[in-house]
């Protein structure tokens, strides 16, 4: 019997709505890619703008409210589903949220057809409810890292082998340096008051105490007492929420005698640009975030990252031991610790130019293997192709 291809499949994905968020462009791409499989690609989802870019290209959508937590909906939405999947001759259903995933599974035990999970980026709470246990009984459940990954396979029973890591994806077209034009960069420094001749250490995300910036002066400190220094701490992202916190920093940096050496910039809309003007980019967060994806995002602007060591971010950039020390991208170092933040920051700061580039080619080229939207869609669609080989 020949082997079944996606030529002849036909693939539903669910998310809540077709808005611009990471688990509908993650859809959105993944229906493209099979698409020029020769598949034929669902999406059932509430309304929203995506809708028409979905059906450019060939997708088809399916109008589907199913963000809800009520079990009478989801029982509902599993019948409906139930009706669907005889109807389109559905091969794979893959459902990016927990309630999606639950009437997806009820479905499932009534009509034959296989089914994916996709696990939100941070282990939800009380992930042993029925509704959140439903991602744990995909045929195959995909994870945007191990730490995401974890809960489910230790409180679930899941097998490892069930689970596939295929990390959060990125523009890597609007995060790359040949796309930023050099105006750009040039008018946030002068924004900034960069001196021409410092080096600039970015540090990005919003202004906030689970973010870790307070100990940006104490590091810049001992940089300068290291002898390095013109190094110039830029704290990029929105500062008027915690305003208390921002003034904080400041006082700070006027305690360790470093103010002049330390900027909050505030939210700033081109964030590629931002990366641009960076020589390193520090991220000092507490807690893990959400996502995570500036550790993504300054590696594809071959920006070489020290990140702390909190949630997924140490997966997201090369290091030892997990990888040998010429493949390094980066730095990860522990949590509200200046002294390791300075002592990384020390390293990358050192390097010759030679090296320096050589990081940085290490690190676009890391991105683009790990987070551009083509390779988050290439590896879902091998999961889907992996299932299709166990129909035969």
């Amino acid at each position: 019997m020949p082997r079944r291809t996606l030529a002849d499949a036909t693939i539903l994905q669910i998310v809540p709505a077709m808005v611009e968020a990471p688990e509908t462009r993650a859809a959105v791409n993944v229906a493209h890619a099979l698409v020029q499989a020769g598949a034929r690609a669902l999406v059932a989802a509430a309304d929203g703008p995506l809708v028409g870019e979905l059906k450019a290209f060939g997708g088809e959508w399916v109008n589907f409210p199913n963000a809800t937590g009520n079990l009478f909906r989801l029982r509902r939405n599993a019948r409906a589903l139930e009706n669907l999947i005889a109807a389109e001759r559905i091969d794979i259903v893959h459902a990016h949220s927990a309630g999606g995933a639950w009437s997806a599974r009820a479905a499932a035990t009534r009509i034959a057809v296989w089914l994916v999970t996709s696990l939100p980026d941070a282990p939800a709470p009380g992930g042993r409810t029925p509704i959140l246990r439903a991602l744990a009984q995909g045929d195959r459940i995909i994870a945007p890292s191990l730490y995401a990954a974890a809960p489910i396979i230790q409180h679930h029973g899941v097998a490892q082998d069930q689970v596939t890591i295929i990390p959060r994806e990125v523009d890597t077209a609007a995060f790359d340096l040949v796309a930023v034009r050099p105006e750009r960069s040039q008018a946030l420094r002068s924004g900034w008051k960069i001196p021409h001749d410092a080096r600039v250490v970015l540090v990005p995300g919003r202004v906030a105490p689970w973010n870790g910036q307070s100990i940006v002066p104490e590091a810049a400190q001992l940089l300068a007492e290291e002898g390095i220094e013109s190094v110039l701490f830029v704290i990029v992202g929105e500062h008027a929420k915690h305003r208390k916190y921002a003034r904080q920093i400041m006082r700070l940096a006027q305690e360790h005698r470093v103010e002049r050496w330390v900027r909050l910039t505030g939210h700033c809309p081109d964030m590629p640009a931002a990366l641009a003007c960076a020589n390193v980019v520090a991220v000092t967060t507490l807690e893990p975030p959400l996502v995570g994806s500036v550790v993504s995002q300054a590696q594809a602007m071959g920006r070489p990252v020290v990140t702390s060591d909190v949630g997924m971010l140490p997966e997201n950039v090369l290091v030892p031991p997990r990888m040998p020390e010429e493949l390094r991208t980066g730095w990860v170092v522990p949590s509200a610790d200046a002294g390791s933040l300075a002592r990384a920051l020390k390293l990358a700061l050192a390097l010759d130019p030679p090296d320096y580039q050589a990081m940085a080619a290490r690190a676009r080229e890391f991105a683009e293997y790990m987070f551009s939207p083509q390779s988050a869609a290439v590896a879902t669609r091998a999961v889907y192709m992996s299932l299709l080989a166990r129909d035969l």
